[in-house]
């Protein structure tokens, strides 16, 4: 059993470059994967996405790569036929006014326009085997930490199944007893009301048998145990589990809700008031299993 919860990552870094990569996962009804990219590496997604799809049947996953610092080299830029032409144009303003002074590279460096720095990033198919790295890295450790969770599921799950078979087995018992004490209470009332005289056995009968066709749970009980069965079977499955589980759990809260309503039985009351909230336990644990 897997949880549709987890988190993985795993980061490179050298020389001031940075490449991580971050894996978040939580439950939802079918697969929905998304893949967060810089802008200059939206050309990777198509090549990671299937290792992050791989594996994964249901759940939401983000997954978010950065790629920031040192990637490239920084560089001085200067615009030189600009700075030609603004050094001719201040030489002839010089000689027309007459003005004093030296036109240098310190005076054109000070009006600013004709340097910038700017950042020259290498081609980011480079990095690109290693976010692949990143990726499987980073999704092996969400996968471990999903079967961490998974593992804990399963447990209390398997916990929960095994106290609604004890409840069915309560509930077989004192359903196997509830027809007899209907034939002794009827009796008993029949004297009461007849103040001694003699009953008519016939019927009495007659009227246990309608009464106990009316609150018989037979079906319901056969019906149960086996959902329970297979509810068993599939916590031990493998694979995606989720959705099947889910469907069997309405299934067992359908018969303990009938087999309530059949019997007016106080035991039997409390054993299906006990099984139904243990089935809507299993029903929250459920909608985080894959």
């Amino acid at each position: 059993m897997r949880s549709m919860t987890g988190y993985g990552q795993a980061a490179w870094e050298k020389g001031g470059a940075r490449i991580a990569v971050e894996v978040r996962g939580v439950n939802h009804r079918f697969l929905d994967v998304r893949v967060s990219l810089p802008r200059d590496c939206q050309v990777w997604e198509p090549e990671l996405r299937p290792l992050v799809t791989d594996g994964l049947e249901r759940g939401k996953v983000d997954v978010t790569i950065s790629r920031v610092g040192g990637v490239g080299a920084r560089e001085i830029e200067i615009d030189e036929d600009l700075a030609r032409a603004a050094m001719q144009g201040w030489s002839r303003l010089q000689q027309k006014l007459n003005l004093p002074g030296v036109i240098d590279i310190a005076f054109l460096q000070s009006r600013g326009d004709f340097v910038r720095v700017v950042d020259r990033r290498a081609d980011s198919s480079d990095d690109l085997p290693r976010a692949r790295k990143l990726v499987k890295a980073a999704m092996t450790a969400f996968h471990r930490a999903r079967a961490r969770e998974g593992a804990a599921l399963q447990k209390d799950m398997t916990d929960r199944c095994r106290r609604l078979v004890d409840i069915e087995k309560g509930l077989r018992k004192r359903c196997a007893e509830i027809v007899p004490e209907l034939a002794e209470r009827m009796r008993a009332r029949l004297r009461k009301l007849l103040e001694g005289q003699g009953v008519d056995q016939q019927r009495l009968l007659q009227e246990t048998a309608i009464l106990a066709e009316r609150s018989d749970v037979t079906e319901e009980l056969v019906r149960l145990q086996s959902h329970l069965k297979r509810l068993a079977a599939l916590l031990r499955q493998k694979g995606s589990v989720g959705k099947p589980i889910d469907f069997l759990l309405q299934e067992i809260h359908r018969e303990l809700n009938t087999i309530a309503s059949k019997s007016s039985d106080v035991e039997v009351t409390r054993l299906t008031l006990e099984g139904r909230a243990e089935v809507e336990k299993l029903r929250e644990q459920t909608q985080n299993v894959e």
